[in-house]
């Protein structure tokens, strides 16, 4: 298509962020005159209006918001292509990769991350713990570039690259607790325990499904203390007067003499793990690390349900 009007498109994708043209027009570092001429002329290429304006407010029609849906992932694309090419012909090495997990990096992230520095030396790579009750925030402040984390992900501004596979539910409890000695539980069961939660401005629909308020049925689950590591809620349950809701990689790697791993079935989903990086911020390099954990036995591609679909901020192709 020749004359294809990139910054046209530009300051309407963050017209559909801002939803206001001045801050549009600092971002672009124009005029709030310069955004209409860019926007109106994007309408007359396309044929119809795409923006309502009023003296009070900025909405999208119905056929802008669609092209805007349909745009964005072509130009998030069209962004990282442009940015790795500058790159390469610079000669630049491409920017560190800041990784961060949640719990534990188990083995299947520490040989693919081995895999990964020795197929690309030129990419620095550093990881960091990232806290139990704030699985995303990091990611979104852009302290770091990439998670390992809990699903669920409902986040707009993230994507999943890649999902781990499910593992199944395991209550820990103290070797002295009244469960221990069975070998599975209904996930009824946990109205009868003081269940450890977290620390923590984790969203309530993640909070729910890994320190969950309720049972299935909607009994309710005391919870009367909060810790802020893995480590802090294993060690409340092997006092025997608390238990902590975890998987089973965790109760494989944390098997000790005061702890006893109980299954746990009758939720409506296993815990799962995933490869997470902001929308607007998918490096090439991020992609392979992504395939790479892909190549192990067992795994899967990210899940399309998973994969948040609303707008993020946008970078710039210039």
């Amino acid at each position: 298509m020749p004359d294809l009007p990139v910054r046209e498109l530009e300051c309407l994708l963050i017209l559909a962020e801002e939803l206001h043209f001045g801050r549009t027009a600092q971002r672009l570092r124009v005029s709030q005159s310069r955004v209409s001429q860019l926007v109106a002329a994007l309408e007359r290429t396309i044929g119809t209006q795409l923006v309502h304006r009023t003296s009070r407010r900025v909405t999208l029609t119905d056929f802008g918001a669609g092209f805007v849906d349909r745009v964005r992932p072509a130009y998030t694309e069209l962004a990282d292509v442009v940015g790795g090419a500058r790159q390469e012909a610079r000669h630049e090495s491409p920017a560190p990769i800041r990784l961060g997990f949640q719990g534990i990096a188990y083995e299947t992230v520490t040989w693919t991350l081995t895999r990964f520095a020795r197929e690309n030396p030129d990419v620095a790579l550093s990881l960091q713990e990232i806290p139990l009750g704030d699985p995303f925030g990091a990611l979104l402040d852009g302290r770091i570039d990439a998670a390992v984390a809990l699903l669920p992900v409902r986040e707009p501004e993230l994507s999943v690259g890649y999902v781990f596979p499910p593992a199944p539910r395991m209550l820990a409890v103290g070797h002295g607790h009244p469960l221990a000695t069975t070998e599975h539980i209904d996930a009824e069961t946990l109205a009868t325990v003081d269940l450890v939660s977290v620390d923590g401005p984790a969203p309530d629909y993640w909070r729910d499904v890994h320190f969950p308020r309720f049972t299935p049925h909607g009994k309710p689950i005391a919870a009367t203390i909060r810790v802020a590591t893995l480590q802090e809620g294993m060690t409340l349950a092997a006092t025997g007067q608390y238990a902590m809701l975890t998987c089973r990689p965790v109760a494989e790697r944390n098997q000790r003499a005061d702890l006893r791993f109980v299954r746990v079935t009758g939720f409506d989903e296993e815990s799962r793990m995933a490869l997470l990086w902001r929308s607007t911020h998918r490096r090439p390099q991020l992609t392979k690390l992504a395939a790479l954990l892909g190549e192990l036995p067992g795994t899967t591609q990210a899940d399309p349900f998973t994969t948040p679909r609303s707008p993020a901020r946008l970078p710039a192709v210039s």
